[in-house]
């Protein structure tokens, strides 16, 4: 694994996480170190971290608001 690679793991916690809960990315990272992106992306999509996801739990919160200003009527 390359240095810049590691650096990006150590420095980002869901990386480190999830790193260590899906080990097989050691091995993988270690032969093809092009393959960040696909880990980059799994990780954003295990954790919700891309925008879609959060404009859907901001979407879940104003609905739930609703229907509780809704329901004090």
């Amino acid at each position: 694994m390359t240095l810049e690679i590691q650096f990006r793991i150590k420095n980002d916690s869901n990386f480190q996480k999830y790193i260590r809960e899906h080990s097989y990315w050691y091995k993988i990272l270690n032969r093809n170190p092009e393959f960040f992106k696909r880990f980059e992306e799994e990780v954003k999509e295990k954790y919700q971290l891309r925008p879609i996801d959060r404009f859907n739990k901001a979407i879940e919160s104003i609905e739930l608001l609703s229907s509780v200003f809704s329901a004090l009527k």
